[in-house]
C-alpha cells in the first residue's frame, strides 16, 4: 500500500525537493508556518523521484544476489555478522523500528517535528538510499497535513543517527504509535484514516533509510540557529537601551575602531549600534565630553563623565559579533548537512555498488550547536552585567537604585523596584552559562562497542534551543529594566528607534510605577523578541510612526 503523493494547496508556495538545494530559511517557514494565507509544501522534485526509484532497483539487484548488505541481509550494529535470507529482509525492517522505540522525556515541539519530517524527506530525496519515493511522500504528506508523530526527546547519540526519536516517526508512516494533530492527540492510524492518508509497508532497507540519519538532531539545530540569530538582534536593541539610559559614550562604535578589526560579525554589530543610537539627545560622544570638561590645571583632579563606558557597553559589539559570526559559519555546516545522505549503506547506481560509511556521524552539527550555545550563554552573560549597571547607583549615571520611581512620596523604603528582577537574570544567565558545557566531548562506548565513539549532536543541539530560551528571558528582563530607566531618564531625548522599540514595549507592559509581580511582562516581551516585531519596530518605521522622518 503506498501513501498519496503531495500536491501544493491552491496558491501556496511550493517547494520541491531533491535533495541538495534546501535552505535554513525554508525548514523555518515550513516547520513554523505563519498563520493565516495558504500554506508552504514540499513536494519530491521528478528528478528525486528518478533517482530513489533507480536506487531501489540496485538495491533489489544486490538482494537478489544473496550477498550481504548491512542492515538489509544483515542484523544492526555489532549484530552485522548475522546474515538472513532476502525473504525475511522486510520483516527484519519492521523489527528494527520496535526495538528502538524507548525513548523517554518530554515530546518534541511541533516545529522540531516538522522540520524532522521535512529534512528526513529532503535526505532521501537526494537518492542513494535504497528507499521508494511512496515513503518519501508519507513524510511529506504527514507533514502537509500537520500530522505530527509524538517524538520523545531524549534517546538519541547523534550516531548512528537518531535511530530511537526517528523511530517513532517510522513508527506512524506504518500506522502505529500517536499523533498530534491540531489540539488533539490521537492514534496514527486513526488521524491517517481522517486525513486520507494510507500506512505504509516497508521493503527491505527502508526502516532503516528511515531512521539512520541526522535529520532529528539537525531539526533543533537549524531552528536554535534561526533563534539564536534572532537573540543576537535583541541583544543589540538592550545595548542601544542601556548606552541611551547610562549616558553613554556612542564614540565606542565609531566606524573606526571597528575597521580596524573588521570581523564581520563585530562590524555589523557596530554598524546597526549607529543607526540605532543615530539622533540620541542623552548618549554623547568623546568630542563631547571633551568640549564640556576645561583644560586641567593642576596634577591631577576627578572628572565628572567617563571617557570610557564599562566593558559590557563598549564591547558589546565584540561579543555580539562573535554569535553573529559562529552562526555564520554554523549556517554553512547546516545548510550541508540537510542536502546530504545520512545513512548507511548508501547505494552509487553508477558504480552498482552499495557503500558502508558512517554519513549518519552528527560531528558537525554537535561542533556547530556546541559553539552556537557558547557564543549564545556569552551574550545573556553580556546583557546581565548591562542591567547590573542600570541598577545600581553607583554606576547608573544619576538613575535611582533599582529604577524605583523617586515619586513614590510617602512610600520611602517601601519600594524595591527591579532588585528581583535582576536576582531572576543572574539565575538564568548562570543556568545559560552551565548548560553552555560542550555535549560533544562526552562521547560513549555503546552497543557491544560498535557505536564506540559518538556525536551527542542531538543533545548538543537540544542545549542550543535551551540556552536560547534562557538568553532570551535575560533579554527580555534587560529591555524591561532599559524602557523603565529611559522613561526616568526622558524618553522623549532617545533615539529614534529607541523611541520606537519603548513604544512597542509600552503596549505591551506598563511602566513599573510600584513593587507588583512582573513574569507577565517577561513573557510577553519574550515574545515579542521571537516574533520578530522587535525587530521589526526598531528597523522599519512605518507612515505613522512619528518618528518614521527622524535620523
Amino acid at each position: 500500500m503506498t501513501a498519496p503523493t503531495v500536491t501544493a494547496p491552491a496558491h501556496g508556495a511550493e517547494i520541491p525537493l531533491d535533495g541538495r538545494s534546501l535552505t535554513l530559511p525554508d525548514v523555518v517557514r515550513l516547520a513554523r508556518p505563519p498563520q493565516g494565507g495558504a500554506p508552504t509544501v514540499a513536494v519530491l522534485g521528478p528528478e528525486a523521484r528518478a533517482a530513489a526509484e533507480a536506487s531501489v532497483a540496485l538495491r533489489d539487484r544486490l538482494i537478489a544476489d544473496r550477498k550481504p548488505v548491512y542492515g538489509v541481509t544483515t542484523g544492526f550494529g555489532d549484530s552485522v555478522t548475522s546474515q538472513i535470507s532476502p525473504e525475511r529482509a522486510a520483516h527484519l525492517q519492521r523489527n528494527l523500528i520496535r526495538y528502538h522505540l524507548n525513548g523517554t522525556g518530554p515530546d518534541a515541539a511541533p516545529d522540531v517535528v516538522r522540520a524532522t519530517l521535512l529534512i528526513r524527506a529532503n535526505a532521501l530525496a537526494r537518492g542513494n538510499s535504497g528507499i521508494r519515493p511512496e515513503v518519501i511522500d508519507s513524510l511529506l504528506a504527514h507533514l502537509a497535513s500537520d500530522l505530527l508523530p509524538r517524538v520523545p526527546e531524549r534517546g538519541s547519540l547523534g550516531a548512528s543517527g537518531d535511530l530511537v526519536p526517528l523511530c517513532y516517526v517510522a513508527s506512524v508512516l506504518l500506522g502505529d504509535g500517536d499523533v498530534r494533530w491540531g489540539k488533539r492527540t490521537l492514534p496514527a492510524a486513526e488521524a491517517q484514516a481522517e486525513a486520507g492518508l494510507t500506512p505504509l509497508t516497508l521493503q527491505a532497507k527502508e526502516g532503516l533509510a528511515l531512521i539512520n540519519g541526522t535529520s532529528f538532531t539537525s531539526a533543533f539545530a537549524v531552528l536554535a540557529a534561526h533563534d539564536a540569530a534572532t537573540l543576537a538582534g535583541a541583544a543589540e536593541i538592550v545595548t542601544a537601551f542601556v548606552s541611551e539610559a547610562l549616558r553613554g559614550n556612542a564614540s565606542h562604535f565609531a566606524a573606526f575602531l571597528h575597521e580596524a578589526k573588521p570581523h564581520p560579525g563585530q562590524l555589523a554589530v557596530a554598524e546597526r549600534l549607529r543607526r540605532l543610537t543615530a539622533g540620541s539627545r542623552l548618549s554623547t560622544t568623546y568630542e563631547e565630553i571633551l568640549a564640556a570638561t576645561d583644560p586641567l590645571t593642576g596634577d591631577h583632579r576627578h572628572l565628572e563623565r567617563r571617557i570610557q563606558d564599562h566593558y559590557s557597553v563598549r564591547c558589546a559589539p565584540h561579543v555580539i559579533g562573535v554569535l553573529h559570526d559562529t552562526l555564520d559559519w554554523a549556517g554553512r555546516w547546516l545548510t550541508t548537512e540537510i542536502n546530504a545522505s545520512t545513512d548507511n549503506p548508501l547505494f552509487s547506481v553508477d558504480d552498482e555498488q552499495a557503500h558502508h560509511g558512517g554519513n549518519f556521524y552528527a560531528g558537525h552539527v554537535a561542533q556547530a550547536m556546541d559553539s552556537v550555545k557558547v557564543a549564545t550563554a556569552s551574550v545573556a552573560d553580556l546583557l546581565d552585567r548591562q542591567l547590573a549597571l542600570l541598577v545600581d547607583p553607583k554606576f547608573s549615571a544619576g538613575l535611582p537604585a533599582n529604577l524605583v520611581p523617586p515619586s513614590l512620596d510617602g512610600e520611602a523604603g517601601l519600594h524595591h523596584g527591579f532588585k528581583g528582577m535582576q536576582i531572576a537574570a543572574s539565575a538564568i544567565t548562570a543556568e545559560a552559562l552551565k548548560t553552555a558545557n560542550p555535549a560533544s566531548v562526552f562521547s560513549r562506548s555503546t552497543e557491544a562497542h560498535n557505536q564506540d565513539k559518538v556525536s551527542m549532536g542531538t543533545i548538543a543541539a537540544r542545549d542550543a534551543r535551551t540556552v536560547n530560551e534562557l538568553t532570551g528571558q535575560v533579554a527580555a528582563i534587560a529591555l524591561l529594566a532599559g524602557a523603565q530607566a529611559l522613561d526616568l531618564r526622558g524618553v522623549e531625548h532617545a533615539a529614534p528607534a529607541v523611541r520606537r522599540v519603548h513604544r512597542l514595549l509600552r503596549a505591551h507592559v506598563p511602566f513599573t510605577d510600584g513593587d507588583r509581580r512582573m513574569d507577565g511582562d517577561i513573557a510577553a516581551v519574550h515574545d515579542l523578541i521571537l516574533d520578530g516585531s522587535l525587530a521589526r519596530a526598531a528597523d522599519h518605521p512605518t507612515d505613522k510612526d512619528p518618528d518614521a522622518a527622524a535620523p
